[in-house]
Formats: structure tokens, sequence, C-alpha cells
């Protein structure tokens, strides 16, 4: 192949390329936005011509990029969209931010904060403030007597710990409606009150990791503007380059304000990250009979492989069984859906779901969901429409029998994990309810694998870095007591990283265009700050990217100086 071809090669270095042969390579050539050569340094070399750019590898290991299988991508920017209060250790903290924020506000202005905490969990609020409470709204006045504040509260799945918190000042309360007569929408909400006037403090306590709140009472709020989210999505395709993500998969989901933002990025341009995203619908104000009447209307841009291109493609349909009334007063705010990204109200009655799946099955779009329950449906409308071959989606499995995995096997029935929450955070909490005999049930990737089930790794954003799953499942470590849980179910290292690209890319049907470093396959890489196939397991998780590229261009480069091992480029 001549050398003039060539845009990018990246030599001496380790290249884990994931094909079928378990190749380590020392270089490959990139053309366009395609693989084009892997081998040796000297081999690779000899393709470069004057205008080829270069990468010196320095011995560097390079993987094919990431490819997050449960993302919520969108969420990473949106926590630095806001005047952050972390760090903050004291009611005292808290009132200089909001003085500081105030100062510089035009007179009439809200101003909204991130929450009290200190990202990425907000843990242990509002415990760790000295006080040991939040600043109530009368504290709150003193330092912005002209301006309505409100503190929103986190989404509570960073944390894992209910109540939420969030606070507001007397203007803010006042431009809401809110006074003493005021009640809560929801037995979940706590309007905490001043015990000798009976007037609201407002403090704001929520029992629920997704808010209601800032839908409802505090929908005079300032929520996520379009311009927001816009350049938040694009701030967080840079975060998730920076963890070697190149793809993502959004399993939960996305709302059409999200689909926009995404769309208005590639666009102008600035997308860094392939997006596969799953239609999530909002079902409030619709009959259970129109239900068949919408999802065939949808068929022409969500069956198959849905709608668009390589870099952003909308397909298939999100669902849920949920009954609860939460998600109609959360959906009161449509189309804003806050920190949450998916519509709120996508859940809908079992036996509505069943019919939504029917439907779906016959206009071949493919279904996503979250929880096991939804299986049994999936197996009773395989019965009258075969889906084996489609694809559908579970994630976030906690547990799963013997029988439970046979039968997502013979289904087809692809699976996404959500370790850092049922591995990390609370397995040792599932072990003590499963008991010695069950708990190879939790997160069982070695039965999983070994009965051929398709599976594929989600950071679920917490934190974005599919380096964490991936240590999870090969040390199956739970946080708080610091043991092994169901140390039988690990995986190889090598194991892991095939789930978290080759995984991925299967979740899209594009095992044949990406997760590997082949000749053909896009161009999409990440140079790494350690090799993850030998590196001290404890430092799996903190590995980084030196440099990402995405469709054979570099869009993120770790600048020199943040590392003690830095990339040579003379790119």
């Amino acid at each position: 192949m001549g050398g003039s071809l060539v845009d990018l090669i990246l030599t001496g270095g380790r290249i884990i390329t994931l094909d079928g042969a378990g190749t380590i390579a020392e270089a490959v050539a990139i053309a366009s936005d395609r693989f084009i050569a892997i081998g040796s340094t000297k081999e690779i070399s000899a393709l470069a011509g004057p205008s080829c750019r270069r990468i010196d590898l320095g011995g560097r290991a390079v993987i094919p990029g990431l490819i997050d299988g449960h993302a919520h991508l969108d969420r990473e920017g949106l926590k630095s969209a806001l005047p952050s209060l972390a760090g903050a250790r004291s009611v005292a903290d808290i009132l200089a931010r909001i003085r500081e924020l105030a100062q510089s506000a035009v007179p009439g202005a809200w101003i909204v904060t991130g929450p009290i905490g200190d990202p990425p969990e907000y843990q242990g609020v509002p415990a760790n403030l000295r006080e040991g409470r939040a600043p109530t709204r009368w504290e709150l006045d003193e330092v912005s007597p002209h301006n309505p504040v409100y503190i929103r509260a986190p989404w509570g799945y960073w944390s894992n710990e209910a109540p939420l918190l969030s606070v507001a000042n007397s203007l803010a309360l006042a431009k809401a409606g809110i006074d003493c007569h005021t009640q809560p929408p929801s037995p979940l909400i706590e309007i905490a009150r001043d015990p000798a006037s009976g007037e609201p403090s407002g403090v704001f306590r929520e029992a629920t990791l997704m808010p209601i709140v800032e839908f409802t009472l505090m929908a005079a709020a300032p929520n996520f503007t379009a311009a927001l989210r816009h350049k938040a999505l694009a701030d967080s395709m840079a975060i998730y380059n920076r963890f070697g993500t190149t793809s993502v998969f959004e399993g939960h989901g996305v709302a059409q304000e999200v689909i926009s933002a995404y769309q208005e990025i590639r666009s102008t341009g600035r997308q860094t990250v392939r997006a596969h995203l799953t239609f999530s619908p909002g079902w409030s104000g619709i009959h259970p009979s129109d239900i068949s009447c919408m999802i065939r209307s949808w068929a022409q841009w969500l069956r198959r492989r849905g709608s668009g291109d390589e870099w952003l493609r909308v397909a298939g349909l999100y669902t849920e069984i949920d009954e609860a009334s939460e998600g109609r007063l959360r959906a009161q705010a449509s189309p804003m859906t806050g920190w949450a990204g998916f519509s709120p109200d996508s859940g809908l009655p079992r036996s509505a779901v069943l019919e939504l799946l029917q439907e779906a099955a016959r206009n071949e779009i493919r279904v996503v969901g979250i929880w096991a329950n939804l299986l049994d449906l999936f197996a009773e409308v395989d019965r009258a429409i075969p889906i084996s071959g489609c694809r559908w989606v579970l994630g976030h499995q906690s547990t799963l029998s013997p029988d439970q995995i046979a039968l997502i096997r013979d289904l087809g029935v692809v699976l996404t994990t959500h370790t850092n929450r049922h591995i990390y955070k609370e397995g040792a909490k599932l072990r003590d309810r499963l008991g010695s005999d069950g708990v190879d049930a939790i997160v069982p990737l070695r039965r999983l694998i070994d009965e051929g089930v398709p599976v594929a790794f989600g950071s679920d954003n917490l934190p974005p870095s599919l380096f964490h799953p991936i240590w999870h499942a090969v040390a199956r470590m739970e946080r708080s007591r610091k043991e092994i849980i169901a140390p039988a179910q690990r995986i190889s290292r090598l194991e892991s990283l095939r789930c978290a690209t080759l995984g991925g890319a299967y979740l899209s049907f594009e095992e044949h265009d990406k997760g590997s470093i082949e000749v053909g396959k896009y161009a999409d890489l990440a140079v790494l700050s350690d090799d993850p196939l030998t590196v001290d397991l404890a430092a799996l998780p903190s590995i980084t990217a030196m440099v990402t590229v995405v469709g054979g261009k570099i869009v993120h480069q770790m600048p020199p100086g943040e590392s003690d091992r830095t990339a040579n480029s003379d790119a």
C-alpha cells in the first residue's frame, strides 16, 4: 500500500487488537476513517508518506475505542453547567458562595446552583456540613435579598442515597407560589417547616432517587435549557474521550430534547463520540388503546437499524413496567427532563407493556428495558412473534438465575451490566440477602459468557470511565467491606475488555465495523496511561487515555506534563 494513502500511524507500542486470534501488534496505520494495516513498527513505518501524522507510543498499550453500553453521556456535562457548591463544608460556606453569585447577578434573576456536596457522588448530605443541616430560606435571604435562589437536588443514583435535598429562598418560594398552605404533591416529598410558625423553611426532602420537586413545587425555577444541553453534551463527549470511550449506546432511552441536542452537535461538526440512541417515549395523556397506533407511526424511523449514520443513529424503543404516579408528576415539566435525559413517564402497566412489545415485534422495532420483570413478557411475545436475532436488550441486571440465563440465551437477548451498583456499591447487601447458596446469581458474568450470552458493559455515568466496570468484572470487589463478591463469577481481563468493546459494538449491530482493531474497521482507538492486561489490579480503574482517536481523527490528547509517561506525537 502506498504511503501517500496513510494519514496516521502509531508505532512502538503494544496494540491489543482484540481480534479473534488475540493478536498483539506493535503498530497500526490509518487512512481516512479506517484501519488499513496492523503489524510491526518497521512494517507500518514503511507506509508513512511525508504528510503522514505519526505517534510514537513509547511502549504504551493501545486498545479499540471503548463502547459504553449504558452511558447517560448527556448527563456528565450538566454536572458542571451550574455554579458548584463542591467543597462547601458548612452552611456558612454555602452562604458565601450564594452571596458571591448574588453580587454579580442582575436583581430579580434566578440563581440556580448545583447540589450540596461533592461530585461525583454527592454523598452524606447534609451530614457532610458542620451544622448537619442545610441552610434555610431566611439564611439565603440574607445573602441574596434581591434574587430568587434554588439549590438543586442531585440525581440520586450518584450517591445511591435518599432523601434528596434541595433548598429555596423566600423570593424563589414566592415565585413558585409556595406558602404555609402548600401541600406536597407526593407522599415521597417533605416540605420542611418552621416548628413555631408552620412556614416552609425552604428545605425540601425527597424519599426517592429521581427528583420530583424541581418538576412540581419548584417548576418555576429555570431547568436545563436547550442551549445549555448543547454545550453540556459537547463537554460530556470530551470527558468520555478522556477515558478512551469512543461510542455509546443509550439503553435507558433518551427523550426528544436529548435527541435534539445530539442532532445539533452532529450538524455543527462537534461530535467526538459515536452515539446509538434508543427512543424514550412519554405516555402521559395517551390512552392505552392508542399505543399500537403510536408504535406503528414510529416504525419508519425506529425499525431495524433505525435512522441515522455511523455517528448518530436513533433506533429501538425503551419501555418498563411502572404504574407509579411519580412519573406522571415529573412529566408535568415536559419536554424538560432534568438530570434524567429520558422521559419520566415511559413506564406503563404490565398489560400495556405486553401490547407495546407485541406491536414493536410486528413492526420490527427493537425493545430495550432495564428490569428482569420484562423477561417473561419477552418470552410471551417470542411465542407468537419470534424475536431471536432481533437483539432485544435488558440492562442493569443485578441477579440472574441459571433458568433466566438460559431463557435470555434462547431469546437472543443482549445484556448490559451495572456493576458499579450491583457489585461495587451493593454487592455485600445482595450477598447477605441471597446467602451463600445464591451468591453466584449476582451479576453472573462467568455463567453468562460461558452460556454464550452477549454482554456489554455500561458505566451508567457512575463515573463515566468504563475502566471501573472492567475492574469490577475482574476484581469483584465491593467497597464497604472490601470483600470479594461471587469470586466464581470473575472473568479475565481480556474477556472484560471484549465486553467493553466488541460487546458494545454487538449492541448496535456494528461488530463488523468497530470494537476491535482490524483492517477495514473504523479507526477508533485509545492510547492508555497503563496496560490493562498487566497493570496492578488495584490500578485498573484509574487508567485514562493519553490519546483518543475516533474515525481517524485525534479527539483527545493529554497535555504534556500531566502524566509521568506522556505519549510523544507530532500530531
